[in-house]
C-alpha cells in the first residue's frame, strides 16, 4: 500500500500539474470574483464562504479522470485488481495520493484566498479547519466517480455530472462552517455534520468504487 501511494506521488508530480494544478485554478477563481461582482469588502465579503468551498470543489473536481485513467491505459490497474492487495485498499491509496496532491494544497493556501475574498480573519482558522475534514470526501467520492468512468472515451463530462451531485452534502456544511464563523455564530453542528459525511462517505465509498472497477474491468 505504501509502495502504491508513494508510486501515485511520485507519477503525479512527475506528469506536471499534480500539487500546483488545483491551487492554480483556485487561486485564478479567487483572482476573477473581484472583477465579476466588484472588488469592494460590503460586496466580496457575503460571498466569500460560499465561493471559497465551490472554488475547493471545482479544483478537485479537475484531476479526478486521472485517479485510474492512466493505469487504466497502461494495463497497470488489470495488475492491481489481480494483486493479493484488496481492490478496496487501491482504490482508498489512489483517493488518499489524489487528496495529498489536491485537496492539501488547498487547505495550506486557503488564507491567502480567504485574504483576495475579503473572508474575516476570525472565519480563517474555520475555513482551514473545514477544508482539511470536508476535501478528503471530495477525493473519495471522486474516486468513486471515477471508477464509473473508467475506460470511457471522453468521460470527464460524464464524470462531473456523476459527482457534482454527490458533492452537495459536503458544499452546504462545508459553506456553513465558515459562513457562521464570519458572522461570530457557533460552527460546531455544522463541523459535526461534516465529520460524519466525511467519516460515512471513507466508510463506503471504498468498497462501492472497487465493485464499479470490477464490473468496468471484465
Amino acid at each position: 500500500m505504501l509502495a502504491l501511494l508513494t508510486r501515485d506521488l511520485v507519477l503525479a508530480t512527475r506528469a506536471g500539474g499534480g500539487f500546483g494544478l488545483a491551487v492554480a485554478f483556485f487561486l485564478i477563481l479567487c483572482a476573477l470574483v473581484p472583477f465579476g461582482v466588484g472588488p469592494q469588502t460590503a460586496a466580496l465579503r457575503p460571498i466569500a464562504p460560499g465561493m471559497l468551498w465551490i472554488g475547493a470543489l471545482l479544483a478537485c473536481l479537475l484531476s479526478l479522470d486521472r485517479i485510474f485513467a492512466l493505469d487504466h491505459e497502461d494495463g497497470s490497474l488489470d495488475l492491481l485488481a489481480t494483486a493479493p492487495v484488496p481492490l478496496e485498499g487501491v482504490v482508498a491509496v489512489k483517493a488518499i495520493a489524489h487528496w495529498i496532491t489536491t485537496g492539501l494544497p488547498l487547505v495550506a493556501a486557503a488564507p491567502l484566498f480567504g485574504v483576495l475574498l475579503h473572508l474575516p480573519g476570525a472565519a480563517t482558522p474555520w475555513l482551514i479547519a473545514s477544508l482539511l475534514v470536508g476535501t478528503p470526501a471530495l477525493s473519495m467520492l471522486g474516486a468513486f466517480g471515477a471508477a464509473l468512468t473508467v475506460g470511457l472515451r471522453r468521460g470527464g463530462l460524464l464524470l462531473s455530472l456523476l459527482v457534482l451531485p454527490l458533492y452537495i452534502p459536503t458544499l452546504i456544511f462545508g459553506t456553513d462552517i465558515v459562513r457562521r464563523a464570519a458572522a461570530g455564530g457557533d460552527p460546531a453542528t455544522p463541523m459535526l455534520f461534516l465529520a460524519g459525511i466525511t467519516a460515512l462517505v471513507v466508510a463506503l465509498m471504498p468498497f462501492a468504487a472497487a465493485a464499479a472497477l470490477r464490473v468496468n474491468l471484465r
